[in-house]
């Protein structure tokens, strides 16, 4: 996996052109299509005048633009129960909400851009079946294994852990693609705003990932499996002697 593990946040402002703050700030062009607000060709005026022009609150856009602002740094938090509800709502909400929206973007550009010798073909696609792997894999975790951590793990939770740790190394994989197909997520001289926040968001992705699966493989999952390996039960409550 190619990792960046950066935590810059874009300063917001209403002055910024509508078309920067989509590149610069991941998740944003969600907004500005629900608001109908042009970021791509028309990305040059500011979020001020983009806003004024559709007779929009351009503070309550702020606002909303600051919810996407997330921070890439590791909670210094280790207690199982604490890590869970911070990899639920950091990752699992964000990846929901990331995904779709790239995919929306990927086949703008492929369509568009498809007679560009450096459009990444075949990108929507390798985005949707990451997007499917992903929600399985959320899935199991949210309804088998994360219940079985919060109350303390058992003899035998050392078994879906493995799983997921197996279908970590599948999402590595499909990042390597990812990166394969974006020239680590680079766009190419000249790309419209919607390719280069598509590629900024694909970075997000890649950061995001890679530190969601950091926590589960190196922070939470080794405190069950020392248990086990241990003999015990993995639960503060063991009442098997």
């Amino acid at each position: 996996m190619n990792a960046r593990l950066q935590d810059t946040q874009p300063a917001l402002s209403a002055e910024q052109a509508i078309g920067q703050i989509a590149v610069e700030l991941p998740g944003s062009t969600a907004v500005f299509r629900r608001l109908k607000l042009d970021f791509c060709c028309g990305g040059q005026i500011s979020l001020r005048e983009a806003a004024a022009q559709k007779s929009l609150d351009v503070d309550a856009i702020l606002a909303e633009l600051s919810q996407l602002q997330r921070s890439t740094n590791l909670p210094g938090i280790t207690s199982p129960a604490e890590l869970v509800d911070h990899i639920l709502a950091r990752y699992h909400e964000v990846h929901r909400a990331q995904l779709p929206e790239l995919i929306r973007m990927a086949r703008r550009v492929e369509a568009v851009h498809r007679d560009n010798p450096e459009v990444p073909a075949g990108l929507a696609d390798t985005l949707e079946a990451m997007h499917e792997e992903l929600l399985s894999h959320m899935e199991k975790e949210e309804t088998i294994l994360f219940p079985m951590l919060k109350t303390g793990g058992n003899a035998f939770v050392v078994h879906p852990i493995g799983m997921m740790r197996a279908e970590h190394v599948d999402h590595g994989e499909a990042l390597d693609k990812l990166n394969a197909l974006t020239n680590d997520a680079t766009p190419p001289q000249g790309a419209c705003n919607t390719w280069r926040a598509l590629y900024a968001g694909i970075a997000q992705l890649n950061d995001d990932l890679i530190n969601h699966i950091h926590l589960e493989n190196n922070v939470l999952f080794p405190q069950f499996e020392a248990s086990s390996k241990a003999g015990g039960c993995g639960t503060s409550a063991c009442s098997c002697s």
